[in-house]
């Protein structure tokens, strides 16, 4: 007898230290932030696979300003070049550039959507309605599940710079996460303008 408690004693031990130090929190908080920034890059996928269909739409729209057109393929072939990858959630300087991408992806569109109420043929256009409202319903999806992300990180982070859970991140190389930042979130936050209304003369 005493020789089982003398083996499990230890297994014991090291369970509860590493359940006190945050060991089992790491690893929740850790796959929580990789399936919720699935879900931000699932979302801005199926954004970027709207583009084309919204290009060819406007293309067919006799004048429609190529310079606006021209800045939102640009914009699109940027964000869908940069690859990502899970190490991308733990180098905040790729999740930078890869951030700024995105932010352009949306002022493109979102200048597309308002130079496109200038034309009456255009906003009569079902088709092209339709790929408006289904952009829209997309930069809502691409802020809840990035505010979702946004949530298990400062969770993560906080555990990783709380004493003593700060301790087992050290140890174990649990860094903080980066985050999307204040100035950017503010401009890839802001769905397209939509307006259903008379077309503006």
């Amino acid at each position: 007898m005493m020789t089982m408690i003398k083996r499990w004693l230890p297994m014991l031990m090291l369970a509860a230290v590493l359940t006190g130090c945050g060991y089992n929190d790491f690893q929740r908080l850790d796959e929580a932030s990789k399936s919720a920034w699935s879900e931000v890059l699932n979302q801005y996928q199926r954004r970027a696979d709207l583009v084309p269909n919204i290009v060819a739409s406007v293309k067919g729209e006799a004048n429609f300003e190529q310079d606006t057109l021209t800045k939102v393929i640009e914009a699109r072939a940027k964000a869908t070049s940069i690859q990502v990858t899970p190490e991308t959630l733990n180098n905040p300087e790729a999740f930078n550039k890869f951030q700024q991408a995105q932010g352009e992806l949306s002022s493109a569109l979102s200048r597309l959507m308002v130079v496109s109420e200038r034309y009456p043929q255009l906003q009569a256009n079902q088709a092209f309605r339709d790929l408006r409202v289904t952009l829209e319903g997309t930069e809502n999806r691409i802020t809840v599940a990035r505010n979702r992300y946004i949530q298990t990180v400062q969770e993560y982070n906080v555990l990783a710079r709380s004493f003593p859970t700060n301790l087992t991140a050290k140890v174990m190389g649990y860094d903080p996460k980066p985050n999307f930042s204040v100035q950017n979130e503010a401009e890839i936050s802001r769905p397209p303008t939509v307006d259903f209304g008379a077309p503006k003369k």
